[in-house]
């Protein structure tokens, strides 16, 4: 109970292109893994400066 199986996420897939169309829906999907990128690399470059910070702590 509370998990969706493969069945209910077809049916949510095909109502989204119902109602968004594909074009729309490729659109968003296009756009989502662009932000999942920007903010996987935001959170790398944020680890690589805080390893930075503490490695110029340690050195002074």
């Amino acid at each position: 109970m509370g998990s969706l199986g493969p069945t209910e996420l077809i049916i949510i897939l095909i109502i989204v292109v119902l109602l968004f169309g594909v074009g729309r829906v490729s659109r968003i999907g296009g756009e989502l893994g662009s932000a999942v990128a920007n903010f996987r690399k935001g959170l790398q470059e944020g680890a690589k400066g805080k390893t930075e910070e503490t490695s110029q702590t340690e050195n002074a």
